[in-house]
């Protein structure tokens, strides 16, 4: 293993990976400390008072969560779907002996080994099974609310509205993880051509989720918690 062979790959890909865990770890926090200031911590805050106030008239707005859940499955069933078709598609080109598992050395940068063509359909295999079992999770705890929700409370004392809030935030939680990995997939696909196409294409896609996830604004949002009015 020549060192001037593989010292993009040793260099650039790392990078991208401690890019986007370091992006997500500072997301989190910045989620958790200030909740207000991300889409996430404001969309998980809405979820926490969905459950409540569907089943205050369940018998009127049973449509609308219908709809609402049933496009939530959607969603994570077409994420999974994809993820496991990509998988199939890497696992068969791994196990297959076309041309295409040796790329060009005139178009690739860095390394292109048999080992490292190798590494790199195994780290996208892995990464989209993981996406895969995200999704799959959370259709299963979607289905579970939409099960759930429509039984009177009456008759299940356990089946609160506590409850169903926590199945629905944990379905939403896996299927953001799912999307997530899986977008975090399309730079190590370009690692096909070079690590310099992973670095580029990461630094791109953590700016376009930047300015997705924090909310910018000079005014001040009116948040009602347990009837107080608070400005954040």
């Amino acid at each position: 293993m020549e060192w001037k062979t593989y010292y993009l790959d040793l260099m650039l890909v790392p990078l991208e990976f401690l890019m986007t865990i370091g992006y997500y770890v500072w997301l989190w926090n910045k989620t958790r400390r200030e909740p207000f200031s991300t889409t996430i911590g404001i969309n998980a805050h809405a979820r926490r008072f969905w459950v409540p106030t569907m089943l205050k008239d369940i018998e009127k707005k049973n449509i609308l969560v219908a709809q609402s859940l049933r496009n939530q499955l959607m969603g994570s069933t077409l994420m999974a779907t994809t993820s496991i078709l990509l998988s199939a598609g890497l696992a068969a080109l791994m196990s297959s002996t076309y041309s295409v598992k040796k790329p060009l050395d005139d178009v690739v940068y860095g390394a292109h080994g048999e080992f490292m063509v190798a590494l790199k359909y195994v780290t996208l295999l892995t990464i989209f099974l993981f996406s895969f079992f995200c999704h799959t999770l959370s259709i299963r705890f979607l289905n579970q609310l939409s099960i759930l929700i429509c039984t009177p409370q009456d008759v299940m004392s356990m089946v609160t509205s506590e409850y169903l809030s926590d199945i629905l935030e944990k379905g939403t939680t896996l299927n953001t993880i799912g999307n997530r990995v899986f977008y975090s997939a399309l730079p190590l696909l370009l690692w096909i051509f070079g690590p310099v196409m992973v670095f580029l294409c990461s630094l791109v896609m953590l700016i376009v989720f930047y300015n997705l996830d924090v909310v910018c604004g000079s005014g001040k949002a009116k948040i009602i918690l347990n009837g107080e009015s608070n400005y954040v």
